[in-house]
This record gives C-alpha cells, sequence and structure tokens, in this order.
C-alpha cells in the first residue's frame, strides 16, 4: 500500500475476540473526507470505534503518519484525533461552553485550568459551528442539534488531524444536517483535517465525500470514489433493496413503480414529467412514458416508475419505431397528459403525436385529477 496520512492493515474487528469484520485495509489522505455506509447492524459504529481505540481491534494495525495508533499515549492520540460517537454524554449541570472545553483537556495540566488562549480557541470552536450563543445553556436541555454542534465544537477544541464521527446527523433536521455537513467540508478542505464518518443519507454521502467504503458481511464490498461506488446495482446490493429503486445521478430513492398495465400516457420532456409521475405513483396508477430522449432528466425518473418508456437516441430524430409506440399507446391510454414539450429541430414529430393525441379527444394539458 502506497503511503498515506492514515492507514488499516489487515485489520480485523469485533466483540469478545471474535472478528465481526476482517482485512480491512484502506489508505485515506490528508484532508479527504471518508464515509461509511451500510445497512443497520453491518459494522460502521464497530470500524469507528476500533479506529478511534474506544474498542480493542482484534488483529492488523492502524496507522497515523506511519506510526502505529497503539504505540500512541492515549493524551497523544487525543491531540491527533477527536471522537464524536452517537452515545449521548452525560453533563449534569455542565453548560455547553463547559462540554465544548473539554476538548482542551489533551493539552491542560492536570488540573484542567484553561489558559486565555485555551479559552479563545473554545469561543472560536463554538462560533465556527454557530452555537457560541449557546455557551451558557445547560447542555442537557439543549436540543439534539445544538448537543450535536457542540459536540462538534468540542472536537475542533482538540485541534486534531482526524475527527472520526458516527452519525453525526442523525438527530439532525435538514437545515442542521447541510449546516454540519460544510462545517466539515471546510474543516477538510481549509484546514486539511481529515474526517472518517458514518452516515444513513447515502444522497449526502454521495455529495460530501472523497472516498466510500460499503460495510456489509465479514469483509468491506467496496472501497473507492462516490463514482465508483454509487451505481444502482451496488446500492441495490449492499442494502438488499427488493421494493423501489437507488438512482445514481440524482442520488435519490425511489419507491416501487405501480404494478399493472399502463393506463395513462405521459408525454414531456425536460423535467415536465416528474411531478406528473410522482402524482400517479402516489395514486397507483401504471403509466407510459415518451417519447424521451436517454439524455433527458425525465428518462431517469419515467425509467424507475414507468411502466413502459418508449425512448430515443440523444440529438436523433424521432425514428419510426418510436413514432409507431407512441401512436400505439395514444390509442390504448385511457387518458393522455402533455406535461409540456418544446418542439425543436429533432424532435419535429411530436407536434404530430400530440395532433393525434388531440384528436383522441383524451389529451388534457399539464396535470389535473
Amino acid at each position: 500500500m502506497a503511503d498515506f496520512y492514515f492507514q488499516t492493515k489487515d485489520l480485523s474487528v469485533g466483540y469478545d475476540g471474535k472478528p465481526l469484520i476482517r482485512d480491512i485495509s484502506i489508505g485515506i489522505e490528508k484532508g479527504e473526507i471518508v464515509t461509511l455506509i451500510g445497512p443497520n447492524g453491518s459494522g460502521k459504529s464497530t470500524i469507528l470505534k476500533s479506529i478511534a481505540r474506544q474498542l480493542k481491534t482484534i488483529a492488523g494495525t492502524v496507522l497515523i503518519e506511519k506510526n502505529d495508533l497503539k504505540s500512541l499515549s492515549y493524551r497523544e492520540t487525543a491531540q491527533k484525533m477527536a471522537v464524536v460517537l452517537t452515545e449521548r454524554i452525560k453533563a449534569e449541570l455542565m453548560t455547553c461552553w463547559d462540554v465544548a472545553a473539554t476538548g482542551r483537556y489533551p493539552y491542560t495540566g492536570r488540573l484542567g485550568i484553561l489558559t486565555r488562549e485555551d479559552k479563545a480557541k473554545v469561543a472560536a470552536a463554538l462560533e465556527a459551528v454557530h452555537a457560541l450563543d449557546l455557551a451558557q445553556r445547560d447542555f442537557a436541555k439543549a436540543s439534539d442539534g445544538q448537543r450535536q454542534r457542540v459536540l462538534l465544537a468540542r472536537a475542533i477544541c482538540q485541534e486534531p488531524d482526524i475527527i472520526v464521527l458516527d452519525e453525526p446527523t442523525s438527530f439532525l433536521d435538514i437545515r442542521h444536517k447541510l449546516e454540519l455537513l460544510s462545517i466539515l467540508r471546510s474543516m477538510a478542505k481549509e484546514n486539511r483535517i481529515t474526517v472518517i464518518m458514518s452516515l444513513h443519507e447515502i444522497d449526502l454521502a454521495k455529495k460530501i465525500s472523497d472516498k466510500i467504503m460499503c460495510v456489509k458481511g465479514e469483509t468491506i464490498g467496496q472501497y473507492g470514489t462516490p463514482e465508483e461506488v454509487f451505481r444502482e446495482a451496488n446500492i441495490r446490493s449492499l442494502y438488499e433493496i427488493k421494493q423501489g429503486f437507488f438512482d445514481p445521478v440524482f442520488g435519490s430513492i425511489e419507491l416501487s413503480k405501480p404494478e399493472g398495465e399502463a393506463k395513462v400516457l405521459v408525454i414531456s420532456a425536460c423535467g415536465t414529467g416528474i411531478p406528473v409521475y410522482r402524482q400517479l405513483q402516489k395514486e397507483n396508477v401504471p403509466f407510459c412514458a415518451g417519447i424521451l430522449y436517454t439524455n433527458d432528466i425525465d428518462y431517469r425518473v419515467a425509467r424507475l416508475l414507468a411502466a413502459e418508456v418508449i425512448e430515443e437516441k440523444p440529438f436523433c430524430a424521432i425514428s419510426d419505431a418510436a413514432f409507431e409506440r407512441e401512436a400505439y399507446w395514444i390509442q390504448r391510454a385511457e387518458r393522455i397528459i402533455d406535461a409540456g414539450v418544446e418542439i425543436g429541430n429533432g424532435n419535429q414529430r411530436m407536434r404530430d403525436l400530440l395532433i393525434l393525441a388531440e384528436q383522441s379527444g383524451k389529451l388534457q394539458r399539464g396535470w389535473c385529477r
């Protein structure tokens, strides 16, 4: 393995001396964001606790800058690595400031007395996570999202080279999820802090991560860039998805398509059909979509939700085969919805198909129930 800032070599982790996951060998560059994904109970937390020295490893090595993590004292480890786990800490009679300030303890003397410089770093850390206004609030009475930000501030106070986080977005609403991940991204890219975390939101994992680790079974399923990992078949296999779909382009999850033969034909282009597809899916109405070019945004969703998609190659004139299939569904469908199609040089034959749809007496313009 090439020289990396952080490495695991033939690492096995588990409990009571029994390995749950074996042969974990990965390399991470300084400032990279690496995210663990996988189903519940697959071992993501076990891996994170093991590399953070909160759980004894069974075999293999964890290296930071070529130094075996086991050779470092706990104080030295705390100066290099900060940890934010899912377990809720007991912080009775402590303010948010007090909790964040514990991040400075690896640098204080035995009495844990903060210097003026330490206090300035605590304030800066709270400000970085937009929690300075919470400083004097009772930590136990703060909301889950506020606590998560304070715990991240505590991690920042440690001035680590690595931050390990277990499901940091679990208790956050969408605003605070995005806010926290933006902070982590800034820390990684501006301050060269390596971030290793687990996430359940695979759409966010795809957008923020430099590397993805798929955790399932006794060995790591895949480890690579989001482009390498986030493929429809990979995600379906990792999570054993039987109902619904994952779209790797949008990073979105779709529910299963309505069963049965199509009753509705949806004519659309450039995103106009997507809200119609979703409404028909909610009403459990099978539908046909087309004619759609395979590089059209509507096609990405229609291929997952429609009973049939009449498709055409990008930048080509509409073929006789596609035209005839559309004309067939114009005759067969109980209802035809024109969600909106711009007619250009390539799809001029859509004008003739819309005339046929109008003549059928079944055409409606736009969506209505």
